[in-house]
């Protein structure tokens, strides 16, 4: 039996117990850290800063690291594994997926602004010198409104049940507090490092972005109109707060917004995708998916935009799946073909326990070249296909794939045949969001999730976030511009809908 070593990981003070030997980049991953380069040791994205222990410096790491960078204990993860207890600071405490880490023009400002991604699951902010655009603090955190309730619909039922102040003092209060904590650690490392602060060093703006749900349980609105058909949102515009409105320790100056949303289930997230990937301003068709339980789909061009929302279901975040689970100390993450069997990646090498969204989109594309996996989705012979250790997929995970693939394949193919396109057509898609940069590209290809070549797939990152940022420098009545030439579609809606639909089921032949 191996022996356990401790893991202690800062800023965000997290304890784990790990077996020894197991490659950091296993531990590190389950906590929301990035490895850009596929943990190949040809980037510098995963840096992470020895405080207690000994991780011993390679080659790789004398070629992409300064000498002083060395001596102050930064090393890169993708490169070791745990020999003994260690105490590390991590570069990114969560992935730049959610932290974001991209560079764009803008107009400077006078004084500092915060961005915030407010996501159903995870909240990531960040607090920038508007003069500069550098990024001076970034945080992160699981949405507390989640006791009650770990889906968007489970907080609607709660809210309407009664629940909505509780839901909105929990995310105000937490919000608030991630500002506070963006500029204490602001000040302290501009201390430690004896760097000059922005000579306006006043917190002027605070921007949000988020889904429609979010949006109405931040700002007050009630969400009962999205608990039934049509869906429709009451007051889907800009809002704009004072830190005296939501009882936040801020400058009494400073303005707290809340951009708009496009519609029932597509959010103010989805405007900003739109504007981080620039899909206002192709001359080209290109596309927007964000994949999650409600996977949201924008096609178009500097002409017209389309989008809509679909009910992808929970498969890809590995619920509704039998030994399905997030991606975690565990998880089977990827399923490979290896000689004619199963070779599967297992996050932080121990014994396999379950089934995360990436590996699930593996095993089945892995099923399907095995041919135990026919095209309309029977697996053959009618039993359970072994992953490894006692993990298996079975027949009723591969229909839920289905149904949210189908889903998904669905919105974009509708969408695209707006504009006389097939989902091939299309210049460029943008992937976003943390599942949407995980997922293999190839497997999701084999498995008819994505029907384009995969050249044109482009990991967005975190999108939602980086549209935020541009946000602060900008005059946010610009976004309802943009906002005016996005056509919402329902797809239940569309003729042709349930035919597609039950097309997009079926899994490519080959």
């Amino acid at each position: 039996m191996s022996r356990m070593l401790a893991l202690r990981l800062w800023p965000a003070e997290r304890w784990l117990r790990v077996p020894a030997g197991t490659r950091l980049q296993d531990a590190l991953f389950p906590q929301g850290v990035e490895f850009p380069c596929g943990g190949h040791g040809t980037c510098r994205g995963c840096r992470v800063k020895v405080l207690q222990g000994v991780l011993p410096p390679g080659e790789e790491e004398r070629s992409l690291l300064t000498a002083d960078e060395l001596a102050q204990g930064w090393r890169l993860a993708c490169r070791h594994a745990i020999a003994g207890d260690l105490e590390l600071e991590l570069a990114q405490w969560e992935m730049e997926v959610l932290s974001d880490q991209s560079t764009f023009t803008f107009t400077p400002r006078a004084g500092l602004g915060a961005a915030i991604d407010l996501g159903t699951t995870t909240l990531a902010a960040q607090l920038l010198d508007l003069k500069t655009g550098t990024v001076l603090a970034s945080t992160m955190a699981l949405n507390g409104q989640a006791r009650h309730g770990s889906d968007i619909m489970s907080r609607v039922e709660y809210a309407v049940r009664g629940g909505q102040k509780e839901l909105e003092r929990l995310i105000r209060q937490q919000l608030g507090k991630m500002v506070e904590e963006l500029l204490s650690e602001s000040s302290a490392a501009a201390g430690q490092r004896r760097i000059d602060r922005p000579a306006t060093d006043e917190l002027t703006r605070v921007m949000i972005v988020g889904n429609t749900v979010m949006h109405h349980l931040f700002c007050g609105v009630s969400v009962a109109p999205l608990a039934g058909y049509p869906f429709q949102p009451r007051q889907p515009g800009r809002f704009q707060f004072s830190p005296a409105d939501l009882d936040w320790n801020l400058p009494r100056e400073t303005v707290v917004e809340f951009l708009p949303c496009l519609g029932g289930f597509v959010g103010a997230d989805i405007l900003a995708g739109i504007v981080a990937t620039g899909l206002h301003e192709s001359r080209e068709w290109v596309a927007l998916m964000d994949l999650g339980t409600n996977g949201e789909v924008v096609v178009g061009n500097r002409e017209r935009l389309l989008c809509t929302s679909t009910a992808a279901g929970p498969a890809f975040e590995g619920a509704r799946i039998a030994m399905g689970m997030r991606a975690a100390t565990g998880a089977i993450s990827g399923v490979q073909v290896r000689n004619g069997a199963l070779a599967c990646h297992v996050l932080g090498g121990g014994a396999p326990r379950g089934l995360c969204g990436s590996g699930l989109v593996d095993a089945v594309a892995a099923g399907l070249d095995l041919r135990r996996i026919l095209p309309n989705g029977r697996m053959m012979p009618d039993a359970p296909l072994p992953l490894a250790g006692t993990v298996s997929l079975l027949p009723a995970d591969v229909r839920e794939l289905q149904l949210a693939k189908g889903a998904i394949a669905t919105g974009l193919r509708v969408l695209a045949a707006r504009f006389g396109l097939e989902p091939g057509g299309l210049r460029r898609l943008h992937l976003a969001g943390a599942f949407g940069n995980y997922i293999n590209r190839t497997s999701a290809q084999r498995i008819g999730l994505l029907r384009l070549p995969a050249d044109r797939i482009v990991p967005a990152g975190n999108s939602a976030l980086l549209g935020a940022k541009r946000s602060l420098f900008e005059d946010t009545a610009r976004w309802d511009v943009i906002r005016n030439r996005v056509e919402v579609i329902a797809l239940n809606e569309e003729p042709a809908f349930e035919e597609i639909y039950a097309e997009e089921m079926q899994f490519p032949a080959q």
